[in-house]
């Protein structure tokens, strides 16, 4: 039985000189030409596509102003922790569309979108946004509901006789 051999080729590069390390931007972190970046959030069942971009601090989600389409004030602060954490509070536009879930999964959707798209924008905000637990993925979902049980743990009322 013949054991294969690995054939190394020599490259161009003489042996005095060695050839830089090349940058290879990583898929997850998107930017764009004018000096935002991407990122898509995701929270129970719901997806947010976040684009923050340089600006005055407006946030828009699916083309209504946030405070319209989250009412309640937690929904609105929590957005708002990534900017505030990383101290670029009006400095940033953000433009989010968000589907499925309810409320607070669409919330927690954009506040992960917003700090992948601000980790893409600058390096330094990378150890503030993942102290703050923002990059973090929430893994948390809905459990299934189980066959003769009401709910996914919930059983019927026990009756001794």
């Amino acid at each position: 039985m013949e054991v294969p051999t690995l054939e190394i080729k020599k490259s161009s590069v003489v042996a005095n000189k060695i050839a830089a390390p090349q940058v290879v931007q990583c898929k997850s972190k998107k930017t764009t030409p004018d000096g935002g970046g991407y990122g898509t959030g995701r929270r129970k069942n719901s997806i947010a596509r976040v684009w923050v971009r340089p600006g005055k601090g407006r946030i828009i989600v699916n083309n209504k102003d946030f405070s319209v389409y989250f009412p309640r004030e937690t929904y609105r602060t929590s957005i708002m922790q990534p900017f505030v954490d990383t101290n670029t509070t009006g400095q940033f536009d953000v433009m989010c569309t968000t589907k499925g879930g309810g409320t607070t999964g669409q919330a927690g959707a954009i506040v992960h979108g917003i700090a992948r798209a601000l980790d893409c924008i600058s390096t330094d905000f990378h150890a503030i946004l993942r102290k703050g637990g923002f990059l973090t993925r929430d893994a948390r979902v809905v459990e299934r509901k189980k066959y003769g049980k009401r709910k996914a743990r919930k059983s019927t009322q026990f009756s001794k006789r």
